[in-house]
């Protein structure tokens, strides 16, 4: 059986702990890596895009990446519960004619039993922003 730890019911340090790698891994801008900490048939609500099972998950990160150039994403802790996070997030990425953009937003996530999202709601507001302006620049 596929897990991904930590595991629910999560405690304060362990859904910071869940945060944190899904933060790392988004930041890799791996479609596939990100896709294996969902569920094969997870449910998604990304803006108004609806994506269903890691296949989805994969083809809609690639494009994502492929438009959001220099992507950088900084995840927080909201709340939880036994098998639920909550988590507050802002991005910075570019487009291809070089225009900067800062995106906010909240996403409400819901764990299987061993540890895999099998369901992620995001809502998600973009602002544009000049690149002297950016939080989250590469070191």
């Amino acid at each position: 059986m596929e897990q991904k730890y930590p595991l629910p019911p999560f405690t304060l340090e362990t859904a910071i702990e869940k945060i944190q790698l899904a933060e790392d891994a988004w930041n890799s801008k791996d479609p596939v890596r990100v896709s294996k900490a969902y569920t094969i048939d997870s449910e998604w609500r990304n803006r108004a895009e609806f994506i269903n099972g890691r296949e989805q998950i994969v083809v809609f990160l690639t494009g994502k990446w492929n438009r959001e150039l220099d992507y950088r994403l900084k995840k927080e802790y909201w709340a939880h519960t036994d098998n639920r996070i909550a988590v507050r997030f802002e991005y910075e990425y570019r487009n291809a004619e070089g225009q900067w953009f800062r995106a906010y937003g909240n996403e409400n996530w819901e764990f299987d039993g061993n540890g895999l999202m099998k369901r992620r709601f995001a809502s998600i507001n973009d602002l544009e922003i000049q690149e002297k302006d950016r939080k989250f620049k590469d070191s």
